[in-house]
């Protein structure tokens, strides 16, 4: 995010491989701060459930781990063999996490509608559950999300280390903490639903939320075709 990556790596340049896997921790950590993974998580773990911020932790640590086997997947060749996904291909797969933001960002807004979120106490006579995401949809959402340019950048950055063991050693790294940031994440986005749950300001921040992410997730798919700046 604006060239922050890159003062990150600079600082393995000729370092021992402790500073260049430091390095690789700092860049998982930083890589859930990007705009797609905040779109995607907004949408992911806005919930009307009680005790928001455990089961978004949950949910993130498993959007995290598909995102790092994608990362991982992806991210071997590179560093081993230096082969390439096309540039239609890496479009392609921008694409798909852009229609992926959008898809989560329109479902939330349609259950908004439906009214999944409405204000009310939960001591009727008749007991009833609002719908929220599965650990698996949550790992599939990880694997596509993998497959972003922005995490081909960490790979990029870590495919400038001379030694080919450790550039691989500290691919890994940057999954793994990429999955703890994603997880600390969507637990403090979580927490901060669930404080406010029971209140008429967080439903109506909703609309917001999911309206943010589906411009977000529209622009996105733009700016993979090039039709947009994407400055980050």
């Amino acid at each position: 995010m604006f060239g922050l990556d890159d003062q990150i790596a600079e600082l393995s340049n000729g370092a021992s491989i402790a500073i260049v896997i430091v390095v690789a921790v700092l860049l998982g950590l930083r890589h859930a701060t990007d705009p797609d993974h905040i779109a995607a998580v907004t949408t992911l773990v806005a919930s009307g459930r009680e005790r928001a911020g455990r089961a978004a932790a949950r949910l993130g640590a498993w959007g995290g781990l598909g995102h790092a086997v994608t990362l991982v997947g992806f991210g071997v060749p590179i560093l081993l063999f230096e082969t390439y996904l096309p540039e239609r291909a890496q479009q392609g797969a921008e694409t798909l996490v852009a229609a992926m933001i959008v898809f989560l960002a329109v479902r939330l807004i349609l259950r908004w509608r439906r009214g999944a979120f409405h204000v009310h106490a939960h001591d009727h006579a008749e007991p009833h559950r609002h719908r929220v995401r599965t650990p698996w949809e949550a790992f599939g959402i990880g694997l596509v999300h993998g497959m972003g340019g922005s995490a081909g950048v960490g790979v990029l950055l870590l495919a400038a280390i001379p030694s080919r063991s450790v550039a691989v050693a500290a691919l890994v790294v940057l999954a793994l903490f990429t999955a703890v940031s994603m997880a600390l994440l969507t637990s403090g986005f979580g927490a901060a639903i669930g404080r406010g749950v029971r209140g008429s300001a967080a439903v109506a921040a909703v609309p917001v939320f999911g309206s943010l992410s589906l411009a977000f997730g529209l622009w996105y798919a733009a700016a993979a075709w090039s039709l947009a700046p994407y400055p980050f």
